[in-house]
């Protein structure tokens, strides 16, 4: 985060604190975000995340994973914690992380583009990941109004544009 904004913060308007914590929150709860952060994580892996008593990261493991938060256990008071996504960096901790040094973040990116109905037809092979966390691969068969029909290895799964990904053959 950049230094000088958090220095002049304690010197803005109750008012624009107040919009600003509005956008922040509007920002946080776009479903392109949760779903890119989800990407990011899986079961077991070691994070990072905000302790909101204290304002710093703590090591934690990630144990589940649900819609709009995660559940991770902290590895220094062996307690389960359950954040919103926004609180937990994915990356492991850097050695200049460590030692305390101020490192240049990578490049942001924007979260990515949600896909839509008219990004499928019929017949195409696409993957998808399903309620056990498991990737699943199949065919597109009917393109519903919010959803498509997929026959994956015999099953009919009904599944929301947004979770799919198109699958390229090499």
């Amino acid at each position: 985060m950049r230094i000088k904004l958090i220095e002049e913060l304690p010197m803005a308007s109750s008012s624009e604190l107040y919009q600003l914590s509005w956008v922040i929150e509007q920002l946080l709860a776009d479903p392109r975000r949760i779903v890119q952060a989800r990407g990011q994580l899986h079961t077991g892996q070691q994070v990072q995340y905000l302790h909101w008593d204290d304002g710093k990261m703590r090591v934690a493991r990630v144990v589940a994973m649900k819609d709009r938060r995660v559940t991770v256990l902290d590895e220094a008071s062996r307690s389960h914690f359950t954040l919103p996504y926004a609180a937990i960096a994915p990356s492991e901790p850097s050695v200049a992380q460590a030692a305390g040094e101020e490192t240049d973040p990578s490049p942001r990116r924007p979260p990515p583009e949600i896909a839509s109905r008219a990004d499928f037809r019929v017949g195409q092979r696409v993957s998808f990941t399903d309620q056990q966390l498991q990737r699943r691969v199949g065919l597109v068969v009917r393109i519903n109004q919010r959803t498509a029909t997929l026959d994956c290895d015999g099953q009919s799964w009904r599944v929301a544009f947004g979770l799919l990904h198109h699958l390229v053959d090499v």
